[in-house]
């Protein structure tokens, strides 16, 4: 796939994640979250060179103060990625994320170790990322999983499950009707917040 019809594929995804998105021109010219994913994906084949690794951690570091959004140039990230707002989202250097996910402002996918292994999360294809959520540790989030906002996920998530809490906790999703809106504010909330 050409660079244009890239470009056109992450502007269509964010259009249809986001129902305040007026238009191509628009989103393609204010839209953070995908300026720090293009630049990404600059950085991420830097840093593939091993000996352009460091133009590669400058370029992650101004994208960084434009948009807000760190993500390491040793990440990886498929297709049709979108960070909604964006500010405060941290991605780390072994953090895998495959097609059609979404993370929203102040998601950490981050390391609990100091060794040099993966020690950052996969989100698999369809993962939904609810606001200020941390994942931390080389865990798994299953395809189709939806972590509700601030849950803090330090275990390996099954498919089509939803996790809230702090530490996270996940159930299966009560199948078609949990589908859309992928994170429903009203069904994330974990019920031991209102005791």
């Amino acid at each position: 796939m050409g660079i244009f019809s890239r470009m056109k594929e992450d502007i269509s995804a964010v259009r249809g994640h986001d129902p305040a998105a007026r238009g191509n021109m628009e989103v393609a010219l204010v839209y953070s979250g995908l300026h720090a994913v293009w630049m990404h994906r600059v950085s991420h084949r830097l840093w593939q060179n091993e000996k352009l690794r460091t133009p590669a951690r400058v370029l992650s570091q101004i994208s960084r103060s434009l948009t807000g959004i760190e993500i390491h140039p040793g990440a990886t990230i498929g297709r049709r990625f979108v960070i909604d707002h964006g500010m405060g989202v941290v991605i780390g250097e072994t953090a895998e994320i495959g097609d059609d996910v979404m993370i929203y402002h102040g998601v950490t996918l981050g390391g609990q170790s100091l060794e040099k292994v993966k020690r950052h999360p996969t989100l698999r294809d369809g993962v939904v990322v609810g606001a200020g959520a941390k994942i931390l540790g080389p865990v798994d989030i299953g395809a189709g999983t939806a972590v509700g906002a601030n849950a803090v996920v330090v275990k390996d998530t099954p498919s089509d499950s939803i996790a809230t809490g702090v530490p996270a906790t996940f159930r299966a999703r009560r199948g078609k009707e949990e589908k859309k809106p992928a994170v429903d504010p009203a069904e994330y909330v974990d019920p031991a917040m209102w005791i």
